[in-house]
């Protein structure tokens, strides 16, 4: 009889032991899967996890600040890392595991691999109910943890310790799977944690998870080609999945051997560099002019790598040519069969490559090809004016966002999130390489940005990283500008001040609502004035630079377009994370250059200019599609 060798760990040591001897390959290329855990202890998994990280310092752990912000973290250091490599993120039970639900959609939406160990209650019961425990009148198999389960792509609870056996190669499984990977939550109990099993030896041998390039139906590539061959006025909408897929180079030669112009989304931005003849920039409601009036004509959409949200769409009114037709490559079924499309499921680059051998000798029209160039040069050309604008009394976010571009390293990465600065950095940001834009706008989070910068610059630390931040989201989670001066990450952080949410402000004037609830002011009268309030109202004055100090930054405050120039070249000199602070005006935005986003309007109101937006609303309603007649 044959004798397992065994090893009698804890439960937390044992799936930590697992973790560390996981690897994953790609092009022959192989790396160690994570890269350490993030984590606040507390009574759910200080004991458990706590102690297995203490006693395995091999496996790196992180002081984090705010449980959300270590999720945003280590979803943008597998951004960085095209989803190759990640972070694990542990908290104790209770407001600890649920702070980090909107982090596991963040990563979900976005398809970004990210572990959560969340503590969990007392699988024994019998000491129930415990400290932060959600007790229900209908089960006792309940906790606040299953409500990680609509925003995780895998979800499970180790009720034994015995479980890790079979769950956490199937959370490998997701992790790494370039269709299915987003959160993983493994739930787990603060007794089972500590318990302590034999587990088979063979568990913790080392793994690689090779990274498979699926290539698509040969027959649908060569009705691509087809659909190609016959089109007039195509255009390539890139996304996310053509730089996870590293397919940037391979993008490149097909746009120069075939002509067809490219817009980028939001995750795609970068996709080609900035300055390439047929980069027509931003597509969508975020949109440039050249982009958005070649996607109104197309008659052939080539999405790759793209969920078509309804930001790259408008709202289904981006292409308005009545007989547009759509190809869709993705490695999931899901997005490539989308706008009634030709689905072509597979890896970006080997389809790429496979779509254009099938493509040698064909050109579009010289026409077409010279008028989308012309176009991408009086874009750049509106850039250039966007950039010198030198608004009084306060500088315009446009030409802020321009100074930065401008002044950083070219191979520095520029983080972002929310609020009115990704429609304009979409737009008007030159991106030099597919990880010089880093954009989290599948969520749009706000409060991701500086533990989103900190998750860039860990996997990324040779280079500059830039956050920009406005003064919104700053004051929702701003914590772990700590973090990365303990841990010796340098940051540079813009800090724009907008006078409160600049964005919906902008939205809200737009339906007739005048900004309400938008401004940082106090009361007047006895309510939240709107914009039309004049000098007299009182400001909310918050003095973001005292408050970056007291964390350990170094300051810079601006008041000035020339106050920014000198502070961001002071920046690059700085030792530490560095917080540069400057005023905007709230009022002066970048053009939206031929599009439109469904945000409804109010059917019926007292007030004329919801009227007269309602109005508004309906012309442009009546011109979004369903593409029925798109499809093969």
């Amino acid at each position: 009889m044959t004798v397992r060798a065994t090893r009698r760990l804890t439960m937390a040591q044992a799936l930590l032991a697992f973790l560390k001897q996981q690897h994953v390959e790609r092009d022959g290329v192989e790396l160690p899967f994570f890269a350490g855990c993030f984590g606040i202890f507390g009574h759910g998994n200080i004991a458990g996890i706590g102690q297995a990280l203490q006693q395995m310092p091999e496996f790196r752990y992180y002081q984090a600040r705010n449980e959300q912000a270590a999720v945003h973290t280590a979803v943008a250091y597998a951004k960085v890392k095209n989803r190759l490599q990640t972070l694990v993120c542990t908290s104790s039970i209770g407001p600890g595991a649920t702070n980090m639900i909107t982090g596991a959609a963040v990563a979900t939406i976005n398809r970004l691999p990210v572990l959560l160990l969340p503590g969990d209650i007392f699988a024994r019961r019998n000491v129930a109910p415990v400290l932060q425990q959600l007790e229900s009148e209908q089960t006792q198999d309940i906790s606040v943890n299953d409500c990680f389960k609509p925003v995780s792509r895998y979800w499970d609870r180790m009720n034994r310790p015995d479980q890790l056996l079979t769950a956490l190669p199937e959370a490998m499984r997701v992790l790494t799977s370039p269709s299915e990977t987003g959160a993983v939550t493994l739930a787990l109990p603060q007794d089972v944690q500590a318990e302590a099993f034999d587990y088979p030896e063979a568990f913790f041998r080392r793994r690689i998870w090779r990274i498979p390039r699926n290539r698509p139906d040969v027959r649908a590539v060569a009705r691509a080609a087809e659909l190609i061959r016959s089109s007039r006025q195509p255009l390539i909408v890139a996304g996310g999945g053509v730089i996870y897929s590293g397919a940037t180079e391979t993008l490149r030669e097909l746009v120069d051997r075939t002509g067809i112009p490219v817009g980028e989304t939001m995750a795609g931005k970068g996709s080609l560099h900035y300055n390439h003849p047929l980069n027509m920039g931003a597509v969508g409601v975020t949109g440039t002019l050249a982009a958005n009036r070649i996607a109104r004509d197309a008659d052939l959409v080539i999405g790759i790598g793209t969920r078509y949200s309804d930001f790259t769409t408008a709202s289904k009114t981006a292409f308005q040519n009545p007989a547009v037709r759509f190809i869709n490559i993705n490695v999931t079924g899901f997005d490539a069969g989308k706008q009634f499309g030709l689905s072509l499921i597979g890896d970006a680059r080997v389809t790429l490559e496979e779509l254009g051998a099938l493509l040698e000798g064909w050109q579009v029209d010289g026409e077409y090809r010279l008028a989308a160039c012309r176009l991408h040069e009086e874009w750049e050309a509106e850039v250039d004016r966007i950039y010198a604008i030198r608004n009084e009394p306060l500088p315009s976010q446009g030409e802020i966002l321009g100074a930065v571009n401008e002044l950083s390293s070219p191979d520095a990465i520029m983080v972002n999130a929310a609020g009115s600065a990704p429609g304009d950095l979409h737009k008007l940001w030159r991106a030099r390489h597919s990880k010089n834009f880093h954009m989290e706008y599948g969520y749009s989070c706000m409060g991701y940005e500086i533990a989103g910068g900190l998750g860039a610059k860990m996997a990324s630390p040779e280079r500059d990283v830039y956050v920009i931040v406005g003064d919104g989201s700053y004051l929702m989670l701003s914590s772990d500008l700590a973090t990365s001066i303990q841990e010796g990450y340098k940051l540079i952080v813009v800090l724009i001040n907008n006078s409160g949410f600049k964005s919906i402000g902008g939205l809200s004037r737009s339906l007739g609502q005048d900004g309400f609830g938008t401004r940082y002011v106090f009361r007047k009268d006895g309510i939240l004035p709107g914009d039309s309030v004049g000098e007299d109202v009182e400001p909310l004055l918050v003095d973001f630079a005292a408050n970056a100090r007291s964390l350990g930054a170094h300051v810079i405050p601006c008041l000035t377009h020339d106050d920014l120039v000198s502070g961001l070249k002071e920046a690059q000199k700085t030792d530490r994370t560095t917080v540069i602070t400057i005023n905007s005006d709230r009022y002066v935005g970048v053009p939206g250059y031929e599009s439109w986003w469904d945000v409804h309007v109010a059917e019926v109101s007292e007030m004329p200019a919801v009227r007269e937006a309602r109005k508004a609303w309906e012309e442009m309603r009546a011109k979004e599609r369903d593409f029925f007649e798109a499809g093969e």
